[in-house]
Parts: C-alpha cells; sequence; structure tokens
C-alpha cells in the first residue's frame, strides 16, 4: 500500500514538473513573439480591434492603428482590414472607429476592408480569413499589441492564413500591466494549443477584451 502510495507521488510530481515546464516552455516564447517583427511584402495587413469610445479610437487601437499606417505608407501591403464589432451599449463599432481614423492619416477608403461582427481576437480574425479568401487573399501581416502576438499567429495558422506578426511600440500597456497580460496570454496560449483555438471559445474569459 505504501509502495503504491510513493509510486502515485511520484506520478503527481512528475506531471506537475511536465505543467510547470510546459507552461514556462509557453511564456518564453510569448516573450520572444512578442520582441519578432515579422513585417514583409504581404497582401494585407490586419489590425486587431480594440476598445473605442464613441467612434474614437482607445489609445490601446490608435497605437495600434499608426503602426498599420506606417507600415502601409512603406508599401508593406496595399489593403488595411480593421476588425471588430460593437461591445453592449456601443454606438460604433472598433472597425468602423478605426477606419474613420484611417481616413484622417490620409488611407483612402479603397484601401480600407472592413470586419464588423467579431467580439473577440477569434471571431474577428475567423471572419476576416473568411472574406479574405474570397478574395484571393492569404498573405497578411497581424498587428496587435506585443504580448498577443503569439496567440493571433496561431489562431491564424489553424484558419489557414499565410500570417506574420509586427506588433506596435507605441502601445501604453507598459510594465507591470504588460507583464500581467503576458501571463494571461501565456494560459490562453497554453490551452489554446491543446484544445484548439476554436474550440477555446473562452479566451475572452482569459484575456480581456479591450485589449483584442
Amino acid at each position: 500500500m505504501r509502495r503504491v502510495a510513493v509510486i502515485a507521488l511520484k506520478v503527481t510530481a512528475g506531471i506537475a514538473a511536465a505543467v510547470v515546464f510546459y507552461v514556462a516552455f509557453t511564456f518564453a516564447q510569448v516573450w520572444m513573439a512578442s520582441r519578432r517583427d515579422g513585417a514583409h511584402k504581404a497582401q494585407a495587413i490586419v489590425v486587431f480591434g480594440a476598445a473605442q469610445y464613441n467612434g474614437r479610437p482607445s489609445a490601446v487601437l490608435k497605437a495600434r492603428l499608426d503602426h498599420a499606417i506606417d507600415l502601409y505608407h512603406r508599401h508593406d501591403a496595399p489593403y488595411i482590414v480593421v476588425t471588430g464589432g460593437k461591445q453592449p451599449g456601443d454606438n460604433f463599432t472598433e472597425a468602423t472607429a478605426s477606419a474613420d481614423y484611417l481616413h484622417t492619416k490620409g488611407v483612402p477608403d479603397s484601401d480600407i476592408l472592413r470586419e464588423v461582427s467579431g467580439r473577440s481576437s477569434w471571431q474577428s480574425l475567423a471572419s476576416t480569413a473568411s472574406f479574405l479568401k474570397t478574395r484571393h487573399i492569404k498573405d497578411v501581416i497581424l498587428v496587435s499589441d506585443p504580448f498577443h502576438s503569439l496567440r493571433i499567429g496561431g489562431m491564424a495558422s489553424e484558419l489557414g492564413l499565410d500570417a506574420s506578426t509586427s506588433p506596435t511600440r507605441t502601445s501604453p500597456i507598459k510594465g507591470f500591466n504588460a507583464a500581467e497580460y503576458m501571463g494571461r496570454e501565456t494560459v490562453a496560449v497554453a490551452v489554446g494549443r491543446i484544445v484548439g483555438f476554436r474550440r477555446e471559445a473562452g479566451v475572452k474569459n482569459v484575456v480581456a477584451r479591450d485589449v483584442g
């Protein structure tokens, strides 16, 4: 009986060690992805939505849009895809607020594509992938906050997109707050890789919606 208990304890300790290693390894990957800029000549730039206030982009969303504008003006891609639907009580979609902001920066409406139904990163990217495929667009640059890079890259792969990530470097989310989101992203990626990001519909409960 004692021998069985010892074996059970060793098995439990082994599983716990494996889980700790897996989470630590995933955290390292999230951190490394946050440092990497994969911008290249592509077919479209996809900007992940974030909070907007009565049609005005939040500081987080503005930082993402400004980075996408830089990529667009250096001719990395001919289109910018803005994403994000309405949150409860909103008068504007995140995509509409983003498109209006792009207009003020000289991006013509003909070069802006809109995804207006998503209320989570997965929903927005899945909807985007669907309408991009009808345009024969598959090679994209994903723009969001640095801590978001690994997860959205994994989602894109699952959705059949050839994607690289190019995170903004001007996000107001810094220091302790950025570290906190890095930890949340680690959990989201660790779970998503096991069950699949499509099944991980509850990921929006792990990572706050206002940052994508």
